[in-house]
C-alpha cells in the first residue's frame, strides 16, 4: 500500500510566499488641513451691506432676481446653455458607474448553448476512458475508440465574487463619491452661469442708461455750440471758441458709438450663453439711482462655505480618491469566487433533453495576486497620488471660496464710500455747469471753464453709473460667493 507523505518545509514555504503576496501597504496620510478663520470681518473701517443674513446663499436665484425679463433670461440659458448640458452627461455618466458598482455585488450568470466535437488518440486517458463498454453509439465493431464524440450543453453558468475584504463595496462608494461630485460640479456651473448672466444683464442695462446720458449731452453741446456761432457773429466770441466746443461735441458723439458697440458685445455674450443667434435680449431700464447700500453684520460664520458647490465637489472628489485606496488595499488579498452551473450535458442528441443529461456543478476558489502585485503597487502609487491632488484641489477651494467672500463684502463696503463720494461730485459738478453757462452768457467765465464743467459733469454721471453697476455687481457676486445660485 502506498502511503502518502507531507513535505512540510515546502508547505511552510508555499504558506510564506502567500502571507508575503498578501501583504497589504499601509494607507497614505495627507497632510494637515488649514483652519480657516471662525468668520468673515470687513476689513474696511466702515460697514455696509447688501444681503439680510448670511443664509442669503441658500435662496433660490428667482427669488434673489426678482426682475421677471432676468428671470426669463437666466431660465433660457440653463435650458440651452452647451456647459450645462455637458455637466448633465456627466452626471448621467457618473450615475451609471454607480449602477455598474453595485451590479458587481451580484452574481453574473450566462445563458450557455454549446455544441462540439472531439476525437481522441487511441492512447491517451480520454480516448481509454471513453471505450464505453458497449454504452456509447459512436464505437463500429472493430474500433477500441469511439469516433469523434458530440459535446451538447444547454444551461446556465454563473461567475460570483464574494466581497470579503470589502473591495467591492470600496469601489461602490468611490462611484457614489463621484457621482456627488459631478453633481455638485453641475451646481456649481449653474452657479456660474446665474451670476454671469445677472452680470451681463444689469451691464446692458446700465449701458443702456450711459446711451441715453450721452445724447442728452449732445443734444445740449449742440444748442451750446449753436449758441456759440451766434456769439461770434456778434463779436461776443472767437473762433477758437466756436472749434473749442465743436470737438467737444464731437468727442461725446463718439462716445454714442462706443456704448452702441458695447450693447451689441454683450448682447452677443449673453446670446452665446443661451446657445442662439441674434435674439433680442429683453431688459429693464433700471433706476440706478434707487440703490442704496444698508448695514452690514460685523461678521458671520464661515462654515457658510461648506455649502458651496465646488467646495462640495472637491469634498466628494477626495473621499472618492481614498475609497480607491481601499479598493486596491483590498485587491491585495486572496479574492473569493464561485462558479456554480446548471444545465443539460450530453454526448447524445436524443437524450440531450432528457433527465438523465441533467448536470450541476459548483467551482470556489480563492486568489492572490503573487505576479501582479508590481501592478497592483504602481496602480497603489498613482492612487496615492491622485489622493494627494485631491486634497491640494479641496484645499484650493476653501482658501478660494473664503477670499471670494472676504473681497466681495469689503468690495460692497468700499464701494458705499465711493457712491457717497460720487453722488456728491456729480451734484457739485451738475451746479457748475449751470453756474458756468451763466457766467458766459454775462460775461464772467470764458468758454473754456464751461466746456470744462460740462465735460466734467458728463464723466461724473457716467462714473455714477458704473458705481451704481459694480454695487449691483458686487450683489451678484457675494450671492454666488456665498454658494446661491444653482438652487
Amino acid at each position: 500500500m502506498h502511503k502518502c507523505s507531507f513535505n512540510l518545509p515546502g508547505l511552510m514555504i508555499i504558506a510564506a510566499v502567500v502571507m508575503a503576496a498578501c501583504r497589504v501597504a499601509a494607507p497614505p496620510s495627507l497632510p494637515e488641513e488649514k483652519q480657516m478663520p471662525a468668520e468673515f470681518l470687513p476689513k474696511s473701517d466702515t460697514s455696509a451691506s447688501v444681503m439680510d443674513s448670511t443664509s442669503a446663499g441658500s435662496f433660490h436665484w428667482d427669488i434673489f432676481y426678482s426682475d421677471s425679463l432676468l428671470q426669463n433670461l437666466i431660465d433660457t440659458v440653463l435650458k440651452n446653455n452647451p456647459d450645462q448640458l455637458i455637466a448633465l452627461q456627466r452626471v448621467e455618466i457618473m450615475n451609471q458607474q454607480v449602477f455598474q458598482r453595485r451590479a458587481a455585488f451580484l452574481p453574473s450568470i450566462q445563458g450557455v448553448v454549446t455544441g462540439g466535437l472531439d476525437r481522441f488518440g487511441e492512447y491517451t486517458m480520454n480516448g481509454v476512458g471513453n471505450y464505453d463498454m458497449n454504452l456509447s453509439p459512436n464505437l463500429k465493431e472493430d474500433q477500441k475508440v469511439p469516433n469523434p464524440v458530440p459535446d451538447l450543453f444547454v444551461g446556465i453558468r454563473s461567475q460570483w465574487e464574494i466581497d470579503l475584504w470589502g473591495k467591492l463595496k470600496s469601489q461602490k462608494k468611490a462611484a457614489v463619491a463621484r457621482l456627488m461630485a459631478a453633481e455638485n460640479g453641475r451646481k456649481f456651473i449653474t452657479t456660474q452661469l446665474v451670476a454671469q448672466v445677472a452680470s451681463l444683464y444689469y451691464e446692458l442695462g446700465a449701458v443702456d442708461i450711459e446711451l441715453d446720458i450721452v445724447k442728452n449731452n449732445i443734444a445740449l453741446q449742440q444748442r451750446a455750440l449753436e449758441v456759440v456761432k451766434i456769439q461770434k457773429e456778434g463779436g461776443r466770441a472767437t473762433e477758437l471758441a466756436v472749434q473749442q466746443f465743436e470737438a467737444q461735441l464731437y468727442r461725446t458723439q463718439s462716445l454714442e458709438w462706443v456704448m452702441k458697440q458695447q450693447i451689441l458685445s454683450i448682447e452677443n455674450e449673453l446670446n452665446f450663453l443661451s446657445n442662439q443667434f441674434d435674439a433680442p435680449i429683453k431688459r429693464t431700464k433700471f433706476a440706478f439711482q434707487n440703490i442704496h447700500p444698508a448695514p452690514l453684520p460685523v461678521g458671520f460664520p464661515s462654515d457658510v462655505l461648506f455649502h458651496r458647490p465646488d467646495v462640495l465637489e472637491a469634498t466628494y472628489e477626495l473621499e472618492a480618491s481614498k475609497a480607491d485606496i481601499d479598493a486596491i488595499r483590498a485587491a491585495f488579498m486572496p479574492a473569493l469566487t464561485l462558479q456554480p452551473m446548471i444545465g443539460l450535458h450530453s454526448y447524445n442528441a436524443a437524450k440531450w433533453f432528457s433527465a438523465e443529461s441533467l448536470a450541476l456543478g459548483v467551482v470556489g476558489g480563492l486568489t492572490g495576486p503573487l505576479l501582479n502585485r508590481r501592478q497592483l503597487k504602481a496602480d497603489f502609487r498613482i492612487a496615492t497620488a491622485e489622493q494627494l491632488s485631491a486634497f491640494a484641489r479641496y484645499q484650493k477651494s476653501l482658501v478660494r471660496a473664503y477670499n471670494e467672500v472676504s473681497t466681495q463684502m469689503n468690495n460692497w463696503s468700499n464701494l458705499t464710500q465711493q457712491f457717497y463720494l460720487k453722488e456728491k461730485e456729480f451734484n457739485v459738478l451738475s451746479t457748475a455747469v449751470q453756474t458756468a453757462r451763466d457766467l458766459y452768457v454775462g460775461g464772467y467765465a470764458n468758454y473754456l471753464e464751461v466746456i470744462t464743467a460740462q465735460k466734467g459733469v458728463l464723466d461724473a454721471e457716467l462714473e455714477l453709473v458704473e458705481t451704481r453697476l459694480k454695487m449691483m455687481q458686487a450683489k451678484v457676486n457675494l450671492y454666488r460667493a456665498l454658494g446661491g445660485g444653482w438652487q
